[in-house]
């Protein structure tokens, strides 16, 4: 459902680009393509909406009969009309009522699809994506555009097909009624449809500023509270409300704008079209009193213009609603249009099984798309054999972090190839390559749920046994059993309720449920004491035996082991050889390691 919610998108998106003059109506279409996924709830919404309408426009038709027949001086019989009357009404109870159950269901089943979709093409975006688009800004998309999208389908699309059927259906009455005041109200529509085409051009772009700023709204708020300590440490929380503060105005500002073009719109169309039916029952009251029209002819006349009045009335608000429904689901389609970078071929080719381990970048140039104008990698070659250990040295923006970047194809490079097991990376699927590594990053990722969940980030399947064989090898199992609730502790916003130590330890407990052939451990005993790093490298010592492990390492004294050290520089290999070697050659290690190991 959802990919096929993401393939309309895209072709939507090719649409538009084809035409751009369809823009607006491609933004809509995208709300269409989630709805039409549920035929059977539209037509019973759609035959709950025709009879509700059909109910209202008769309702001025019976008393027309009531009226003529009530207050006639024959005095008939009028309990007929009446329970004819009473029958409409119940009618157009049951018909709202199932109407109104139908739109919302889909409303709310539609946003629900929408946020999946839009989710699951997040999902498969490259890194690079979310460097150039703030979370947050993301995040206020998929909750206050979906709120919207929500209204639009629940409520608004309702009102509009509701008011169009009761305004067509209300004319044909007219006509029935009186046919030469019709055509006089009907000469009318133009002058009331011209102020909807232009003040609604300019309405749209107020709406999609409009979101977009209560989007950095939003963006503020998680920037901020994410970076409470910080702002408290630094005494900047009179700098971060000045400039909250000034946000917020500038969105007020924008709402205002919106509001005021709202409300010119639908005060200038309620004007024109009450004064024309203020002009026409003063018509019909002349018609009446010359003995032309009965009086329940003109009741009915004069009920039926005020619901087809009011019918395209309501409809301005509707255009409003339906515009910023366009805004919000043209924020969405760019989300759900963006296409992955990072994706498996049509054929991808299968990865050796069993895998070996091996990886090899092979004459690599690479520039982050955030930063074309520096080459991370130039040149770059290496080669790491199966069950090898390579420790990577290196000053800070030598490119050590980069090669975890592409060995694991979070992007691909410039030029070069890089080959896990002799496969060209891009010619296999990217999650198998991932699948075959387990990665210990130096800033310890922790999602906001149980010590559980993230323990078995590495393995979902992992039972308890495995995970406390786990957390004893990372050294994590005493705290863990002091958490008051054990693995069912909710460890907080990004693990906020553990030490940095604590926090380490849990992710390398998780490298070790991954159980992979490749190990990519990013200065992984950074954060632990002399003690905790000790017990920790020992049981990373023989998580690496029969396995190949690339090592970024700041510190040199944890890196002495490995079976070859590369030193980096700018990009480019500079040294590489044993800790001993290396000394020997008075180079660039040799000068690090004098740096460290003499202080």
């Amino acid at each position: 459902m959802n990919d096929k919610i993401i393939a309309e998108s895209h072709e939507n998106q090719n649409a538009a680009a084809a035409k751009p003059v369809k823009k607006k109506l491609a933004n809509l279409r995208m709300i269409w393509d989630a709805v039409k996924q549920y035929p059977k709830q539209i037509f019973a919404a759609a035959i709950a909406l025709f009879v509700a309408a059909l109910a209202t426009i008769s309702i001025p038709v019976s008393l027309r009969y009531i009226v003529d027949e009530g207050f006639s001086s024959s005095g008939g019989n009028i309990a007929p009309y009446f329970q004819g009357l009473l029958g409409i009404v119940l009618i157009l109870a049951i018909a709202t009522a199932v109407r109104f159950y139908f739109v919302s269901w889909l409303g709310e089943r539609v946003v629900a699809d929408i946020r999946l979709a839009v989710h699951e093409n997040l999902l498969r975006l490259a890194p690079h994506f979310f460097e150039e688009n703030r979370p947050s800004e993301i995040a206020s998309r998929m909750t206050s555009d979906t709120a919207i999208i929500e209204q639009v389908v629940g409520t608004t699309i309702s009102v509009a097909l509701r008011n169009i059927i009761l305004g067509i259906l209300g004319v044909i009455v007219l006509f029935y009624l009186a046919p030469k005041l019709t055509a006089a109200l009907l000469i009318g529509i133009p002058i009331v449809i011209l102020p909807i085409v232009f003040i609604g051009r300019k309405l749209e772009k107020t709406s999609r500023k409009s979101q977009d700023r209560v989007a950095d709204v939003g963006s503020i708020i998680s920037e901020t509270l994410s970076a409470m300590k910080i702002v408290q440490a630094f005494g900047q929380e009179k700098r971060e409300y000045e400039r909250f503060n000034a946000k917020v105005d500038e969105t007020f500002a924008t709402a205002i704008r919106r509001i005021k073009l709202r409300s010119a719109l639908t005060s200038i169309v309620i004007g024109l079209i009450f004064g024309g039916i203020t002009l026409l029952m003063w018509s019909g009251a002349n018609a009446v009193a010359s003995g032309t029209m009965t009086g329940g002819t003109i009741f009915s006349f004069v009920v039926t213009g005020g619901l087809v009045a009011g019918s395209f009335g309501a409809l301005t608000e509707v255009y409003g609603d339906l515009v910023r429904g366009s805004g919000a689901a043209s924020r969405l389609a760019e989300l759900m249009q963006e296409i992955p970078q990072i994706a498996a071929p049509a054929s991808p080719i299968l990865l050796p099984s069993p895998p070996r381990g091996q990886l090899h970048f092979d004459k690599i140039n690479f520039r982050y798309p955030t930063r074309p104008e520096t080459l991370a990698l130039k040149d770059f070659s290496l080669k790491v054999t199966p069950g090898e250990t390579v420790a990577v040295v290196g000053p800070s923006g030598a490119g050590k972090s980069t090669l975890f970047q592409l060995a694991q194809r979070f992007y691909d490079p410039e030029s070069g190839s890089v080959r896990l097991d002799g496969v060209s990376l891009p010619s296999t699927v990217p999650a198998e390559i991932r699948r075959r590594m387990a990665y210990v990053p130096q800033d310890t990722i922790l999602f906001a749920a149980s010590a559980r969940d993230n323990l078995r980030y590495g393995n979902w399947n992992a039972s308890d046994e495995q995970i406390w064989e786990a957390a004893n090898q990372a050294n994590a199992t005493e705290f863990l059993e002091n958490l008051t609730e054990g693995l069912n502790t909710f460890l907080g916003e990004d693990g906020a309720r553990l030490s940095g130590g604590q926090r380490q330890r849990i992710a390398i407990a998780r490298a070790i449920l991954r159980d992979a052939p490749i190990l990519l451990l990013d200065e992984a005993t950074s954060a632990l004491d002399a003690k905790s790093e000790k017990l920790v490298q020992d049981a990373l010592d023989k998580l690496m035996l029969n396995r190949t492990t690339i090592v970024i390492a700041h510190r040199l004294a944890t890196v002495r082991s490995a079976d070859r050290i590369i030193v980096m520089e700018e990009g480019q290999i500079v040294e590489q050889g044993t800790h001993d070697a290396l000394n020997a050659a008075n180079g660039l290690y040799a000068s690090l390691a004098k740096l460290q190991f003499n202080q």
